[in-house]
């Protein structure tokens, strides 16, 4: 438990000072639950929102309440990512001793942090309180999740299936509490009050959690810049382009946001993106899209996850059938090219780069602007790319010829972590490359054993080095 910060003395402090004495109780009553009792409640709370049914409601509810992304993007997203996450981490031992270093002889032994103050965006407002539930309660935490305002309902909907389940499983219900009522406020009052937070959303609200005294496990903004190479198999390049820059019409941060074609196979890759939906824009629509996209520098909620079609009617240019996104021509990057930034709609930027040398500058440089640390990926089958790619970039993730916004976060024919929390490290202004699970929602006692034969200081010339010490005198 974190130590108490004084408690504000408006409503919304005392609200949530309630909450928090809730889960507190909650949580303490499965502080000592075993290995077999954590994972059947998390067990319970997947399929409470995930099995067949209700997991198709789910998705239709989260589309109509918060008109961003689709239905097939949801029904994925809570039907087949809450199960992988909960593959990928039933089999972790979260309880007692989780590691022992005989080497050095240390054990490590796992306690629960608490309390999780949890935000939840409105771009991946079905999946993301699963998962970080499950998060938290397989460290035998509680948590509280804060909803953005326009996926409300969907996330009190959520929370309650999870807990009436945990009830059902003999558990307290207030392991899981929702923010019913969203407000700012209220949001900041958790992130004051809960022991840490775990914070996906807009900038500001990762912004407030770092600055609210709590620990907190932020995220970078994404960016993803996508480059293929001059040995990659065109064709599947393009599809799997095409699926992550309309999964869930690009709700996800790790949507392609730019690719970056070799010279080579500039015009062939062109043509196969064109084929899969790719709709190249004039001058002329590229300016009346700029000037829908962002307003004051800001990306256009109206815009946000939104179908080709509609996007053109708002921009004022008509959008041929069968278009899937958008791609814009671009030669640089930054503010005076807004198209390098962050889109967070079915619009992708496009590089020519002349070798992977290139294509690593325009990386940067469009991750400079903004996406530093998130995410880049590349089809390729050179290792000397590839490796090249990963060794002189700023990224905590290089995914190879895979979909990156399907990929990044944890897929079943990858062996990522699977969450929807991506650390950006110090690039991104985050203190962790990782991707965030419940080993980072625990805290974690180490037991030191004396080595059975004492570890013995080299001699001056062994760890120094004789020319080191011949130079240094």
């Amino acid at each position: 438990m974190a130590a108490a910060q004084p408690i504000a003395d408006t409503p919304e402090a005392r609200e949530v000072a309630a909450l928090i004495a809730r889960s507190r109780v909650a949580q303490a009553q499965i502080e000592n639950y075993t290995q077999e009792q954590v994972d059947r409640l998390i067990r319970g709370m997947v399929w409470a929102v995930a099995q067949p049914g209700v997991a198709e409601k789910i998705a239709q509810q989260t589309v109509d309440e918060t008109q961003l992304g689709n239905y097939d993007g949801k029904y994925l997203k809570i039907f087949r990512k809450t199960r992988a996450t909960l593959m990928d981490i039933i089999d972790d031992k979260s309880v007692g001793i989780i590691e022992e270093d005989k080497e050095r002889n240390l054990i490590k032994i796992a306690k629960p942090i608490g309390v999780i103050g949890a935000l939840s965006p409105s771009t991946n407002p079905e999946a993301t309180p699963v998962i970080k539930a499950i998060s938290a309660v397989k460290g035998r935490n509680s948590i509280i999740i804060c909803p953005h305002p326009r996926a409300k309902v969907t996330n009190a909907t959520i929370c309650n299936l999870m807990r009436d389940a945990l009830v059902k499983l003999g558990a307290p219900a207030d392991l899981v509490i929702p923010i019913e009522t969203p407000s700012v406020e209220k949001t900041n009052e958790v992130m004051k009050q809960c022991d840490r937070i775990l914070a996906t959303g807009g900038a500001p609200m990762v912004i407030a959690a770092y600055s609210s005294g709590t620990p907190a496990l932020g995220v970078g903004a994404g960016n993803a810049v996508i480059t293929v190479d001059d040995t990659a198999d065109l064709d599947d390049a393009a599809e799997k382009i095409r699926i992550s820059k309309t999964l869930d019409l690009a709700a996800s941060c790790s949507s392609d946001n730019a690719v970056v074609l070799f010279d080579s196979i500039y015009d062939e890759m062109l043509d196969k993106l064109k084929h899969q939906g790719g709709m190249v824009l004039s001058e002329d629509e590229q300016a009346k899209l700029q000037a829908v996209l962002w307003k004051d520098g800001i990306i256009n909620a109206a815009v946000v996850a939104q179908p080709p079609e509609k996007i053109g009617a708002i921009a004022g240019f008509g959008v041929p059938e069968g278009t899937r996104f958008f791609i814009v021509p671009q030669t640089g990057w930054g503010p005076e090219y807004p198209f390098s930034g962050e889109k967070m709609s079915v619009t992708m930027a496009l590089y020519r780069a002349r070798d992977i040398d290139h294509a690593i500058e325009i990386t940067n440089g469009v991750q400079s602007y903004q996406g530093r640390g998130h995410s880049c990926g590349i089809y390729s089958t050179s290792d000397a790319n590839i490796m090249k790619l990963a060794n002189e970039t700023y990224t905590s993730r290089v995914m190879v010829n895979q979909p990156q916004a399907a990929s990044n976060s944890g897929n079943l024919w990858n062996g990522m972590r699977q969450t929807f929390s991506l650390g950006c490290g110090s690039w991104g202004g985050n203190a962790t490359n990782n991707n965030i699970t419940w080993r980072d929602l625990i805290n974690e006692t180490w037991v030191s054993k004396p080595l059975a034969v004492a570890k013995q200081l080299p001699s001056d010339e062994e760890l120094f080095g004789k020319d080191i010490i011949e130079a240094l005198g």
